[in-house]
C-alpha cells in the first residue's frame, strides 16, 4: 500500500489522528474525549495528501499551524475546474486576483495591496512551485495547474521563513512527484463557446515513467490551451482581439536510492502570448476603440533540484534552482506623443523584462515528536533584472523610430539566515520563537536616451538590512480544537527610480523600505463529528512606508512611497459534510483600512484604503455527489465568487469601481477512470467591470473597465490509465 491508504485502513475505526513528523516517522495520537466517542464509519477516509501542507517548511496538518494556511486538493482543482490562480482563488479565503489579464495580474491577500500596478516594487506574495520562488517583481506568471498535488496558501506575513516578498503571505504550487512503483497516465481535452467570441480550447496530458523500481522514475507532463478573445476593436477593424495562448511542460526525475535520502531534478517551461489586452470604455459593451494592438508576453523557465537526506534526529533539505522570466507589453502612448515628439501618427510603449534568478535554500529541521522541535536555514539569492522602455514614434509605412529610451539593470543579492524553534509544554501547549537575519544589495545602472533632452546616466547601490521576528502561542484541546496568537513581520528592500525625459526630483529618486507588523488570534474548530469545520483568524496589520506603483503624467512608472496603513480584519473559512453526499465550503473576509502619516512628496491626500483590495470578498463552493448504481459516479458543482467595491490608485478624487460577483456551474459524469464535465462560466452572462484599469497613457482620465468574459458553455473529457 502507499502510506495513505496504510493509514486510512489503520485508523479507519479508530479515535485516531496521524501525522508525519519527518519522512519515515508517522506519528499517532489517540483522541480524548470527555464523552465516548460516536462511530467513525460516516466520516470520511483518512487521507495524507489532503491532510497535509509544507507551506511552513515542515510536514504538518493545517489545523497544527499557527498560521492562516489552506490549501486545494488537487481532486478539488479538477472538480472546480480551477486551471490557474485567478480562477483557484475565490476558493480561498482573503486571495484575490486583479484581472488585467492572463500573464498580467498580481496576487492579493488578506486586502493588503500595494496599488494595482506592477513596476519596481517587489511583489508582496511570493510565488513557490515546490521549494523555489518564481517571481521577483513580475506579474503572476499564471503557471497552469497540471499535474498539481495541491495549492497552498499561508496569509499574513512570512518574513521569519521566506524573507523579503512575502510581506503579505506565500502562494506555493507543490507538484505531484514521480511514482517510484506504478506505471500510470491521463489526459483532459476541454472545448468551450463563448457567446459572442471565439472557441476556446485545452488539451493537457501526463506519464509517470519507473525507470528503476523503487529507485528512479520520471514524470512528464504538457498543455497547450486557446483563450478565445471576446473584444472588438472598431478602430483596428479586428474581432476577438483578446484571444490568449498558454502552452508548457514539465519533466521531473525522482531518484531515491533508500528511504533516507533523494534527489529531485525538475524542468519546467511555460509560453503565454494575449495578443491585446482586455480593457474597454463605459458604453462600448464588448467594443473598444484603441488605435494600435497591445500584445503581451509572459514566458518562464527554470530548473531545480532538490536533496534530502535524514538522520535519525534531523533531515537537511537542499533547494536549488535557475529562473528565467521574461515579460514584456505594448501600449498605445499617442496621447502623451508630443511629450517626446513632433511628426509621429501614433506612438507605442514597449516595456520589456528579462529576471534571472540563481537561488539556494538550506534548511535543516528536527525529526521526531519530542518537547523541542527546530529549523535552521541559510538563504542566497543572485537576481538580475534587464528592463528596457522605448516610446516609440510610428509613422506610415516605416519601421518604429526611438524617440526615448531607458535601459535600466539591476543585481540584486540576497542573503539571510533563519530559524525557529518550537516548545512543547504543559497539556498541548506551544510556544514557538523564530526569525531571520537578511543583507540585501542592489546595484541600479541606468542610461537614457531622448530625442528632445540631453542623454545621461545613473549608478546607484542600495543596502537593506535587519531582522524579521516571529513569535506564536498555541493550544490544543482535548476536543480537536485549536487556537493561536502569532506576531509576525514582512519586509521589502528600497531602490532607485530612473528613466524619463526628465529626472526626477531627489525626493523621488529613492523609495525608501517597507514594513508590515502582523498580530492575529486565530481559532481552528471541528463540531458535529468532523462534519461541520471553521477556521477564522482576527488580523491588525501596520504597514509603514507602503512602496507603491504608480505612473507619472507622461505615463511613465515610478516607484515611491505613499505612507502608513493600519488595517483591522477578519477572515473565516467554513466546511460543511452534509448528508447525501452534498458538501459545501464558504470563506469570507472583511476589513477596514485606514491610512496615515501620507508622503507629501507622492500626494497631499491618502484615501481610507488600499487599492484595488476592497473591504469585503467571499466565495463559495458547493458540490453533491452521488454514486449511480455500482460504476457511476455523478457529481454537481456551483462556485460563486464576490469581490467588494474598491479604489484602483490611492487618489481620493477618483471614483470606485462596483463590486462584482463571479458565478460557474458544471456537472460530472465518470465511470473509473472515464469522466465526462460540462461546465458554465458567467452563466448569467453578467458585465460587471472586473479591473478599472488598462493603459497608463491616459492624460485625460478617460475610464477604463475590464468586463468579465460573456456567458460560456464547455465540456471536458478525461481519462486515466
Amino acid at each position: 500500500m502507499t502510506l495513505d491508504q496504510a493509514l486510512s485502513r489503520l485508523l479507519a475505526e479508530a479515535p485516531c489522528t496521524a501525522r508525519i513528523v519527518a519522512p519515515g516517522a508517522v506519528e499517532v495520537t489517540a483522541i480524548r474525549r470527555a464523552e465516548p466517542a460516536p462511530a467513525l464509519q460516516s466520516a470520511p477516509p483518512t487521507t495524507v495528501e489532503t491532510l497535509l501542507v509544507t507551506a511552513t517548511k515542515r510536514v504538518r496538518s493545517p489545523r497544527e499551524l499557527a498560521v492562516a494556511v489552506t490549501a486545494i486538493p488537487r481532486r478539488q482543482l479538477n472538480a472546480t475546474g480551477a486551471a490557474d490562480a485567478d480562477e483557484a482563488a475565490g476558493q480561498l479565503a482573503g486571495v484575490l486576483a486583479t484581472n488585467l489579464g492572463p500573464g498580467r495580474n498580481k496576487l492579493l491577500l488578506r486586502g493588503l495591496s500595494d496599488g494595482a500596478y506592477t513596476g519596481r516594487a517587489r511583489s508582496i506574495v511570493a510565488t513557490y512551485l515546490d521549494d523555489i520562488p518564481i517571481n521577483y517583481n513580475a506579474p503572476d506568471p499564471d503557471l497552469r495547474l497540471v499535474d498539481v498535488d495541491r495549492v497552498e496558501v499561508a496569509r499574513g506575513p512570512q518574513g521569519a521563513l521566506y524573507g523579503a516578498g512575502s510581506l503579505s503571505g506565500v502562494y506555493r504550487i507543490v507538484t505531484r512527484k514521480p511514482d517510484l512503483r506504478d506505471w500510470s497516465a491521463e489526459a483532459r481535452g476541454s472545448g468551450a463557446l463563448t457567446k459572442g467570441g471565439a472557441e476556446s480550447y485545452a488539451g493537457e496530458a501526463y506519464v509517470n515513467l519507473p525507470i528503476w523500481r523503487d529507485v528512479a522514475a520520471l514524470r512528464v507532463a504538457g498543455y497547450h490551451e486557446t483563450q478565445g478573445g471576446y473584444l472588438d476593436d472598431v478602430l483596428q477593424a479586428r474581432s476577438n482581439v483578446d484571444e490568449t495562448l498558454r502552452q508548457g511542460a514539465r519533466v521531473s526525475l525522482l531518484v531515491s536510492p533508500s528511504d533516507n535520502w533523494s534527489v529531485t531534478l525538475t524542468g519546467v517551461g511555460q509560453h503565454l502570448r494575449s495578443e491585446d489586452t482586455h480593457y474597454t470604455s463605459p458604453g462600448l459593451g464588448l467594443k473598444r476603440a484603441v488605435r494600435i494592438p497591445e500584445p503581451h508576453v509572459n514566458d518562464i523557465e527554470l530548473a531545480t533540484a532538490t536533496v534530502r537526506y535524514s538522520w535519525g534526529w534531523a533531515e537537511l533539505t537542499s533547494a536549488s534552482g535557475y529562473v528565467r522570466h521574461r515579460y514584456g507589453s505594448l501600449f498605445d502612448a499617442t496621447a502623451t506623443q508630443e511629450l517626446y515628439t513632433a511628426f509621429a501618427r501614433t506612438s507605442a510603449y514597449s516595456e520589456r523584462t528579462r529576471t534571472e534568478m540563481l537561488v539556494q535554500d538550506l534548511v535543516l529541521t528536527s525529526r521526531g515528536a519530542g518537547d523541542i522541535e527546530w529549523l535552521v536555514g541559510f538563504y542566497g539569492s543572485d537576481t538580475k533584472v534587464a528592463s528596457p522602455t522605448e516610446f516609440l514614434a510610428q509613422v506610415p509605412r516605416a519601421p518604429n523610430i526611438l524617440v526615448y529610451g531607458d535601459d535600466r539593470r539591476d543585481d540584486i543579492r540576497e542573503l539571510a539566515a533563519y530559524g525557529e524553534a518550537a516548545w512543547r509544554f504543559g497539556d498541548g501547549w506551544i510556544l514557538a520563537v523564530g526569525g531571520r537575519l537578511f543583507d540585501n544589495r542592489t546595484d541600479t545602472r541606468s542610461d537614457v536616451v531622448s530625442e528632445r533632452f540631453a542623454p545621461r546616466t545613473l549608478e546607484r547601490r542600495t543596502r537593506f538590512r535587519g531582522f524579521s521576528p516571529k513569535l506564536s502561542l498555541q493550544k490544543s484541546f482535548a476536543s480537536g480544537d485549536f487556537v493561536y496568537a502569532v506576531a509576525s513581520e514582512g519586509h521589502r528592500s528600497g531602490g532607485i527610480n530612473s528613466g524619463g525625459a526628465l529626472p526626477l526630483t531627489p525626493a523621488r529618486e529613492v523609495f525608501a523600505p517597507d514594513r508590515l507588523l502582523n498580530l492575529e488570534l486565530g481559532l481552528k474548530t471541528a463540531l458535529f463529528n468532523d462534519q461541520l469545520t471553521v477556521n477564522s483568524a482576527v488580523f491588525y496589520s501596520a504597514w509603514t512606508n507602503i512602496q507603491t506603483d504608480q505612473f507619472r503624467p507622461s505615463g511613465i512608472p515610478y516607484t515611491t512611497n505613499a505612507g502608513d496603513a493600519r488595517t483591522l480584519g477578519l477572515e473565516t473559512e467554513i466546511g460543511w459534510r452534509g448528508p447525501g453526499g452534498l458538501t459545501a465550503q464558504i470563506n469570507g473576509r472583511l476589513s477596514r483600512t485606514r491610512t496615515l502619516n501620507v508622503n507629501p512628496e507622492f500626494t497631499n491626500r491618502l484615501v481610507n484604503g488600499l487599492p484595488g483590495a476592497p473591504s469585503i470578498s467571499g466565495g463559495a463552493v458547493i458540490s453533491w455527489e452521488r454514486e449511480l448504481g455500482s460504476d457511476w459516479m455523478v457529481r454537481l458543482v456551483g462556485q460563486a465568487t464576490y469581490v467588494g467595491p474598491t479604489r484602483l490608485t490611492f487618489d481620493a478624487s477618483l471614483p470606485r469601481t462596483g463590486g462584482y460577483a463571479r458565478t460557474k456551474l458544471s456537472a460530472e459524469l465518470s465511470r473509473g477512470d472515464l469522466g465526462v464535465q460540462i461546465y458554465a462560466i458567467n452563466p448569467l452572462d453578467s458585465v460587471g467591470d472586473t479591473f478599472a484599469f488598462g493603459n497608463p497613457f491616459n492624460p485625460e482620465g478617460v475610464r477604463q473597465i475590464t468586463p468579465q468574459r460573456p456567458v460560456t458553455i464547455g465540456v471536458t473529457l478525461s481519462a486515466a490509465l
